[in-house]
């Protein structure tokens, strides 16, 4: 069990000991920072927030809700919801700023807070630091009973965030209407079976089955969104001879696909994708994190941008976005970020957008995955012990490999010819995460256990 404070949020398992564990005293003191920050900030009193179907949700929900009310700011709560649909409330509704409760592809028994600012991005470095440093310090002063903050719910943003993708100029609905899709999704038992089927719906598509529909948080089985995880929707996508399956985590910022024959169209060549039909409408330049594959780089250039590096972490793309005024970015994991929407990963705009390029592909889903590059990316982590010195491990591994490029922007990555290993500590996990890609699957999966192997030797 385990309490994950980061300049993200705070991450951890329900129950335990507080200190230890997620409990109710850590979310109380925790949102307390958050809301004493904001209203240092003298932005405004408004706050967003938001839950997935974690079994735990409404507990935590209530006392967000009870604590930001005590420190006098006004709550506006859009119930199940998705990470992505807050973020752009806190735009719309022009809020001071965000919390959505969710521990995003962490199993049940996890749940989280992820702080947003007044634009609905994540918080950065800073001003995480910040919050940190209050909680620990307790440094923050509740509201007399007079001074109170108000509570009050709004349902109408499915809608609302639904109508923002089939408005958007590159999603093509009627392009789409016309292939009659038959689409099968896994919903994992939390709130994208309450946004993906409208949505699907609203693009022309008819035909939707949903697998784990019902919305409880009861996941029925791991709920990242990794072809290990997918059996139950690559089956169905054969036996109902669907024209594709699709895939999101409990928040629905991750995405990924299955072809219609039961294979993975590859969560890594979602935002390949993606960002080939948007560089196709309209050229710019791109960015992904530094574990992403190099397939985006290489259709960037062929489509006559550039394309920027990031540090992992969505506020570290989103940054690196805005510096070099990408038109299009997002992480391997499936995140696609549409900055003319939104500074944030979403999976419904990813859904019209990769579904308004499919449309627009002679054939199916497999032979459009057949148009990009065809590398490989070997996913491993290690789980780690307290204690562990990992920045002593990761000298010893640059000592090792000192004849190679190294890059030490986030963690490690180390090149070798065409191919690269990337180490670094999860913000999310107790792990060192080891991604390797190669133009094969076997040197991929044999630099990732090599290195795998140097870190055990060196811990």
């Amino acid at each position: 069990m385990a309490l994950i404070k980061s300049i993200s949020g705070i991450r951890g398992t329900i129950g335990g000991k507080p200190g230890e564990n997620l409990s109710p005293l850590d979310i109380v003191k925790f949102a307390a920072a958050y809301g004493s920050w904001i209203k240092e900030k003298n932005i405004g009193k408004k706050i967003i927030i938001g839950r997935d179907a974690r079994i735990s949700g409404k507990m935590v929900c209530d006392l967000v809700v009870s604590t930001l009310n005590g420190l006098g700011l006004d709550v506006v709560d859009l119930g199940l919801s998705t990470t992505p649909t807050v973020e752009l409330a806190v735009i719309w509704e022009k809020a001071a700023g965000g919390i959505i409760i969710t521990a995003s592809h962490n199993p049940r028994e996890w749940n989280a807070l992820k702080l947003l600012n007044h634009l609905g991005e994540f918080i950065n470095a800073d001003d995480g630091l910040t919050i940190l440093e209050k909680a620990k310090k307790e440094d923050f002063t509740f509201s007399p009973v007079d001074k109170l903050g108000t509570y009050s719910i709004n349902n109408s943003y499915l809608q609302k965030h639904i109508d923002a993708v089939i408005n958007h100029p590159l999603v093509d609905v009627e392009s789409i209407r016309q292939k009659n899709y038959k689409i099968v999704l896994d919903a994992v038992n939390s709130t994208g079976a309450t946004f993906i089927p409208p949505l699907l719906k609203a693009l022309g598509v008819e035909e939707v089955i949903v697998l784990n529909e019902e919305v409880n948080g009861k996941f029925a089985h791991n709920p990242e969104p990794l072809p290990e995880n997918l059996a139950g929707l690559s089956s169905t996508v054969l036996k109902q001879k669907a024209s594709l399956g699709i895939a999101v985590d409990p928040d629905v910022d991750r995405l990924c696909f299955v072809n219609e024959d039961g294979s993975m169209f590859g969560e890594e060549y979602t935002l390949v994708a993606v960002a080939d039909y948007v560089l196709s409408k309209k050229p710019g330049n791109t960015v992904s994190n530094m574990s992403s594959t190099k397939a985006l780089k290489d259709i960037t250039i062929k489509r006559g941008g550039q394309y920027f590096p990031s540090a992992v972490g969505e506020v570290n793309v989103v940054n690196k976005m805005k510096e070099v005024n990408a038109v299009i970015g997002g992480e391997g994991n499936g995140g696609i970020i549409v900055p003319d929407l939104h500074y944030g990963r979403d999976a419904l705009i990813g859904i019209g957008l990769f579904l308004s390029a499919l449309s627009y592909h002679k054939n199916g889903i497999k032979s459009f995955r057949a148009k990009y590059p065809d590398y490989f990316i070997s996913k491993n982590k290690i789980e780690l012990q307290n204690g562990i010195d990992v920045n002593g491990i990761f000298d010893k591994i640059k000592k090792k490999y000192k004849n190679q490029p190294l890059n030490t922007d986030d963690g490690l990555k180390i090149e070798f010819d065409s191919d690269w290993v990337h180490l670094r500590t999860s913000n999310t996990e107790p792990i060192i995460r080891i991604y390797a890609e190669s133009n094969f699957a076997t040197t991929a999966n044999n630099i990732a256990l090599r290195l795998m192997q140097d870190i055990k030797e060196f811990i």
